[in-house]
Protein backbone atom coordinates (compact mmCIF):
# COMPACT_ATOMS: atom_id res chain seq x y z
CA UNK A 1 0.00 0.00 0.00
CA UNK A 2 1.34 3.46 -0.87
CA UNK A 3 1.96 5.87 1.99
CA UNK A 4 -0.10 9.04 2.59
CA UNK A 5 0.85 12.23 0.75
CA UNK A 6 1.49 15.02 3.28
CA UNK A 7 0.91 18.72 2.61
CA UNK A 8 2.13 21.41 4.99
CA UNK A 9 0.40 24.80 5.23
CA UNK A 10 2.27 27.13 7.59
CA UNK A 11 1.63 30.77 8.35
CA UNK A 12 1.00 33.22 11.15
CA UNK A 13 -2.30 33.50 13.01
CA UNK A 14 -5.19 34.48 10.68
CA UNK A 15 -3.03 34.21 7.53
CA UNK A 16 -5.78 32.21 5.78
CA UNK A 17 -4.57 28.65 6.51
CA UNK A 18 -8.00 27.22 7.31
CA UNK A 19 -9.67 28.76 4.23
CA UNK A 20 -7.00 27.31 1.94
CA UNK A 21 -7.03 23.93 3.72
CA UNK A 22 -10.82 23.58 3.52
CA UNK A 23 -10.85 24.28 -0.21
CA UNK A 24 -8.08 21.78 -0.99
CA UNK A 25 -9.76 19.11 1.15
CA UNK A 26 -13.02 19.69 -0.73
CA UNK A 27 -11.26 19.37 -4.09
CA UNK A 28 -9.50 16.12 -3.10
CA UNK A 29 -12.66 14.75 -1.49
CA UNK A 30 -13.12 15.06 2.30
CA UNK A 31 -13.23 11.25 2.58
CA UNK A 32 -9.65 11.11 1.21
CA UNK A 33 -8.18 13.78 3.50
CA UNK A 34 -7.05 13.91 7.13
CA UNK A 35 -6.62 17.49 8.41
CA UNK A 36 -4.49 18.18 11.49
CA UNK A 37 -3.82 21.55 13.14
CA UNK A 38 -0.47 21.87 14.94
CA UNK A 39 -2.08 24.21 17.51
CA UNK A 40 -3.14 20.93 19.16
CA UNK A 41 0.49 20.50 20.24
CA UNK A 42 0.48 23.56 22.55
CA UNK A 43 2.07 22.80 25.96
CA UNK A 44 0.04 25.36 27.89
CA UNK A 45 -3.59 26.41 27.78
CA UNK A 46 -4.64 30.04 27.36
CA UNK A 47 -4.70 30.78 31.12
CA UNK A 48 -1.26 29.20 31.68
CA UNK A 49 0.25 31.14 28.75
CA UNK A 50 -0.97 34.40 30.29
CA UNK A 51 0.47 33.45 33.70
CA UNK A 52 3.85 32.40 32.31
CA UNK A 53 4.01 35.30 29.84
CA UNK A 54 4.65 33.17 26.75
CA UNK A 55 2.87 33.25 23.38
CA UNK A 56 1.57 30.25 21.43
CA UNK A 57 4.07 31.16 18.68
CA UNK A 58 7.13 30.36 20.79
CA UNK A 59 8.66 26.89 20.25
CA UNK A 60 8.93 26.45 24.04
CA UNK A 61 5.14 26.72 24.21
CA UNK A 62 4.69 23.66 21.98
CA UNK A 63 5.51 19.94 22.10
CA UNK A 64 7.44 20.07 18.83
CA UNK A 65 9.12 16.73 19.64
CA UNK A 66 5.74 14.97 19.79
CA UNK A 67 4.53 16.84 16.69
CA UNK A 68 7.52 15.69 14.63
CA UNK A 69 7.19 12.14 16.00
CA UNK A 70 3.53 12.08 14.92
CA UNK A 71 4.43 13.48 11.49
CA UNK A 72 6.97 10.69 11.02
CA UNK A 73 4.33 8.11 11.98
CA UNK A 74 1.73 9.58 9.63
CA UNK A 75 4.26 9.56 6.78
CA UNK A 76 4.53 5.76 6.96
CA UNK A 77 0.77 5.38 7.33
CA UNK A 78 0.72 4.75 11.09
CA UNK A 79 -2.09 6.05 13.33
CA UNK A 80 -1.50 8.60 16.09
CA UNK A 81 -3.18 9.61 19.34
CA UNK A 82 -3.44 13.35 18.73
CA UNK A 83 -3.88 15.96 21.47
CA UNK A 84 -6.76 18.43 21.05
CA UNK A 85 -6.67 22.16 21.85
CA UNK A 86 -9.94 24.13 21.73
CA UNK A 87 -9.66 27.72 20.47
CA UNK A 88 -13.19 28.30 21.73
CA UNK A 89 -12.40 27.60 25.39
CA UNK A 90 -8.59 27.98 25.36
CA UNK A 91 -8.30 24.58 27.08
CA UNK A 92 -7.39 21.01 26.15
CA UNK A 93 -9.87 18.26 25.35
CA UNK A 94 -9.37 14.45 25.34
CA UNK A 95 -6.96 13.20 22.63
CA UNK A 96 -8.35 11.58 19.47
CA UNK A 97 -7.20 8.48 17.57
CA UNK A 98 -6.34 9.43 13.98
CA UNK A 99 -5.65 7.06 11.12
CA UNK A 100 -4.22 8.85 8.08
CA UNK A 101 -6.19 8.91 4.84
CA UNK A 102 -4.69 9.00 1.34
CA UNK A 103 -3.86 12.69 1.86
CA UNK A 104 -2.87 14.45 5.10
CA UNK A 105 -2.93 18.25 5.46
CA UNK A 106 -0.96 19.67 8.40
CA UNK A 107 -1.74 23.32 9.03
CA UNK A 108 -0.47 25.60 11.78
CA UNK A 109 2.15 27.96 13.12
CA UNK A 110 5.33 25.92 13.55
CA UNK A 111 5.02 23.05 11.08
CA UNK A 112 8.48 23.60 9.53
CA UNK A 113 10.33 24.44 12.72
CA UNK A 114 12.35 21.20 12.98
CA UNK A 115 14.34 19.26 10.40
CA UNK A 116 12.50 15.99 11.10
CA UNK A 117 9.14 17.72 10.66
CA UNK A 118 10.23 19.33 7.37
CA UNK A 119 11.39 15.99 6.00
CA UNK A 120 7.90 14.55 6.51
CA UNK A 121 6.13 16.73 3.92
CA UNK A 122 5.74 16.11 0.20
CA UNK A 123 4.63 19.69 -0.49
CA UNK A 124 5.31 22.71 1.73
CA UNK A 125 3.24 25.91 1.44
CA UNK A 126 3.81 29.12 3.39
CA UNK A 127 1.12 31.80 3.64
CA UNK A 128 2.45 35.36 3.69
CA UNK A 129 -0.25 38.03 3.36
CA UNK A 130 0.95 41.62 3.96
CA UNK A 131 1.01 42.25 7.73
CA UNK A 132 -1.68 45.01 7.71
CA UNK A 133 -4.00 42.63 5.84
CA UNK A 134 -3.33 39.77 8.26
CA UNK A 135 -3.98 42.09 11.22
CA UNK A 136 -7.32 43.13 9.71
CA UNK A 137 -8.25 39.46 9.16
CA UNK A 138 -7.26 38.58 12.73
CA UNK A 139 -9.33 41.40 14.21
CA UNK A 140 -12.33 40.32 12.14
CA UNK A 141 -12.01 36.62 13.03
CA UNK A 142 -11.21 36.97 16.72
CA UNK A 143 -13.94 39.54 17.40
CA UNK A 144 -16.60 37.66 15.43
CA UNK A 145 -15.71 34.05 16.27
CA UNK A 146 -13.59 34.01 19.42
CA UNK A 147 -15.25 36.64 21.60
CA UNK A 148 -12.42 39.20 21.82
CA UNK A 149 -12.67 42.98 21.60
CA UNK A 150 -10.74 44.80 18.87
CA UNK A 151 -8.43 46.32 21.52
CA UNK A 152 -7.61 42.87 22.92
CA UNK A 153 -6.75 41.51 19.45
CA UNK A 154 -4.49 44.47 18.61
CA UNK A 155 -2.72 44.11 21.98
CA UNK A 156 -2.24 40.39 21.32
CA UNK A 157 -0.74 41.15 17.89
CA UNK A 158 1.67 43.61 19.53
CA UNK A 159 2.77 41.02 22.11
CA UNK A 160 3.20 38.32 19.48
CA UNK A 161 5.20 40.38 16.98
CA UNK A 162 8.70 39.52 18.34
CA UNK A 163 7.89 35.78 18.19
CA UNK A 164 6.34 36.16 14.73
CA UNK A 165 9.58 37.73 13.53
CA UNK A 166 11.84 35.20 15.26
CA UNK A 167 9.97 31.92 14.77
CA UNK A 168 7.09 32.12 12.26
CA UNK A 169 8.27 34.23 9.31
CA UNK A 170 11.72 32.52 8.99
CA UNK A 171 9.87 29.28 8.07
CA UNK A 172 9.12 30.87 4.69
CA UNK A 173 12.58 29.73 3.57
CA UNK A 174 11.60 26.05 3.80
CA UNK A 175 8.49 26.25 1.61
CA UNK A 176 8.07 25.12 -1.99
CA UNK A 177 5.33 27.69 -2.64
CA UNK A 178 4.80 31.05 -0.91
CA UNK A 179 1.20 32.27 -1.20
CA UNK A 180 0.45 35.98 -0.69
CA UNK A 181 -3.11 37.20 -1.10
CA UNK A 182 -3.13 40.98 -1.18
CA UNK A 183 -5.64 43.74 -1.98
CA UNK A 184 -5.29 45.87 -5.09
CA UNK A 185 -4.34 49.51 -4.47
CA UNK A 186 -3.51 48.88 -0.78
CA UNK A 187 -7.23 48.79 0.07
CA UNK A 188 -7.27 46.67 3.25
CA UNK A 189 -10.79 45.38 2.72
CA UNK A 190 -11.86 45.27 -0.92
CA UNK A 191 -14.09 42.24 -0.30
CA UNK A 192 -12.24 38.91 -0.20
CA UNK A 193 -13.22 37.85 -3.68
CA UNK A 194 -11.26 40.69 -5.24
CA UNK A 195 -7.88 39.97 -3.65
CA UNK A 196 -4.89 39.37 -5.94
CA UNK A 197 -2.50 36.49 -5.33
CA UNK A 198 1.28 36.33 -5.68
CA UNK A 199 2.66 32.78 -5.88
CA UNK A 200 6.39 32.35 -5.33
CA UNK A 201 7.37 29.05 -6.98
CA UNK A 202 10.67 27.70 -5.69
CA UNK A 203 12.62 25.16 -7.78
CA UNK A 204 12.49 22.67 -4.87
CA UNK A 205 9.62 20.86 -6.63
CA UNK A 206 8.89 20.71 -10.39
CA UNK A 207 6.17 23.24 -11.23
CA UNK A 208 3.95 23.18 -14.34
CA UNK A 209 5.31 25.01 -17.39
CA UNK A 210 3.53 28.34 -17.23
CA UNK A 211 5.81 30.04 -19.78
CA UNK A 212 3.11 29.92 -22.46
CA UNK A 213 1.05 32.47 -20.50
CA UNK A 214 3.82 35.08 -20.37
CA UNK A 215 2.46 36.90 -23.41
CA UNK A 216 -1.16 36.06 -22.76
CA UNK A 217 -3.26 39.20 -22.46
CA UNK A 218 -1.68 42.65 -22.68
CA UNK A 219 1.89 42.08 -21.60
CA UNK A 220 2.74 43.54 -18.20
CA UNK A 221 -0.79 44.90 -17.79
CA UNK A 222 -2.31 41.43 -18.06
CA UNK A 223 -4.34 40.17 -15.10
CA UNK A 224 -2.07 37.09 -15.07
CA UNK A 225 1.70 37.55 -15.04
CA UNK A 226 4.74 35.28 -14.81
CA UNK A 227 8.16 36.62 -13.94
CA UNK A 228 11.51 35.97 -12.31
CA UNK A 229 12.46 37.33 -8.90
CA UNK A 230 14.50 36.55 -5.80
CA UNK A 231 12.94 35.43 -2.53
CA UNK A 232 15.05 35.30 0.63
CA UNK A 233 18.07 35.70 -1.65
CA UNK A 234 17.26 32.79 -3.98
CA UNK A 235 15.98 32.88 -7.59
CA UNK A 236 12.28 31.99 -8.00
CA UNK A 237 9.46 32.12 -10.52
CA UNK A 238 6.56 34.35 -9.54
CA UNK A 239 3.02 33.85 -10.83
CA UNK A 240 0.54 36.66 -10.15
CA UNK A 241 -3.21 36.47 -10.67
CA UNK A 242 -5.33 39.59 -10.14
CA UNK A 243 -8.72 39.43 -8.48
CA UNK A 244 -10.33 40.91 -11.60
CA UNK A 245 -8.88 38.19 -13.88
CA UNK A 246 -11.66 36.91 -16.13
CA UNK A 247 -12.83 33.31 -16.17
CA UNK A 248 -11.41 33.03 -19.71
CA UNK A 249 -7.95 34.10 -18.55
CA UNK A 250 -8.08 31.81 -15.51
CA UNK A 251 -9.27 28.89 -17.67
CA UNK A 252 -6.06 29.21 -19.69
CA UNK A 253 -4.05 28.56 -16.50
CA UNK A 254 -6.34 25.74 -15.45
CA UNK A 255 -5.93 24.08 -18.85
CA UNK A 256 -2.13 24.08 -18.40
CA UNK A 257 -2.54 22.35 -15.04
CA UNK A 258 -5.13 19.87 -16.29
CA UNK A 259 -3.23 19.03 -19.47
CA UNK A 260 -0.14 18.22 -17.43
CA UNK A 261 -2.08 16.17 -14.87
CA UNK A 262 -4.95 14.16 -16.38
CA UNK A 263 -6.14 13.23 -12.87
CA UNK A 264 -7.07 16.89 -12.44
CA UNK A 265 -9.55 16.80 -15.34
CA UNK A 266 -12.54 16.19 -13.07
CA UNK A 267 -11.27 18.85 -10.65
CA UNK A 268 -11.01 21.44 -13.43
CA UNK A 269 -14.70 20.94 -14.10
CA UNK A 270 -16.08 23.99 -12.26
CA UNK A 271 -19.61 22.63 -12.21
CA UNK A 272 -18.42 19.39 -10.63
CA UNK A 273 -16.43 21.30 -7.99
CA UNK A 274 -18.61 24.13 -6.71
CA UNK A 275 -16.31 24.65 -3.71
CA UNK A 276 -13.33 25.68 -5.84
CA UNK A 277 -12.32 29.28 -5.06
CA UNK A 278 -15.18 29.91 -2.65
CA UNK A 279 -14.53 32.32 0.23
CA UNK A 280 -16.70 34.18 2.73
CA UNK A 281 -17.19 37.86 1.88
CA UNK A 282 -17.14 40.76 4.31
CA UNK A 283 -20.83 40.43 5.16
CA UNK A 284 -20.87 36.63 5.31
CA UNK A 285 -21.95 36.00 1.71
CA UNK A 286 -20.01 33.51 -0.43
CA UNK A 287 -17.74 35.03 -3.08
CA UNK A 288 -16.01 33.34 -6.00
CA UNK A 289 -12.26 34.11 -6.02
CA UNK A 290 -10.41 33.08 -9.18
CA UNK A 291 -6.96 33.68 -7.58
CA UNK A 292 -7.95 31.35 -4.72
CA UNK A 293 -9.22 28.72 -7.17
CA UNK A 294 -5.90 28.77 -9.06
CA UNK A 295 -3.96 28.49 -5.79
CA UNK A 296 -6.04 25.51 -4.65
CA UNK A 297 -5.64 23.82 -8.04
CA UNK A 298 -1.86 24.34 -8.12
CA UNK A 299 -1.40 22.85 -4.64
CA UNK A 300 -3.74 19.95 -5.51
CA UNK A 301 -1.70 19.41 -8.69
CA UNK A 302 1.45 19.00 -6.62
CA UNK A 303 -0.22 16.57 -4.22
CA UNK A 304 -1.43 14.39 -7.10
CA UNK A 305 2.03 14.61 -8.70
CA UNK A 306 3.54 13.34 -5.44
CA UNK A 307 1.05 10.46 -5.50
CA UNK A 308 2.39 9.43 -8.91
CA UNK A 309 6.00 9.63 -7.74
CA UNK A 310 5.42 7.54 -4.61
CA UNK A 311 2.89 5.02 -5.89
Amino acid sequence: MSRPIILGIVGDSAAGKTTLTKGIAQVLGPENVTVICTDDYHKYDRKQRAEIGITALHPDCNYLDIMQQHLSQLRIGQPILKPVYSHKTGTFEPPVYIKPNKFVIIEGLLGYSTRIARDSYDVKVYLAPPEPVRAAWKVKRDTQKRGYTEEQVLEELRKREPDSEDFIRPQRQWSDIVVSFYPPNDDLDPGNGHLNVRLVLRPTIPHPDFTQIINYGNGTESAIRLGLDRDMGKPVDVLEVDGHATLEQVNKLEQILCFDMPHLKNICDREGNPELGKVAGTTGETIQSNPLAITQLLITYHMLKATQIHS
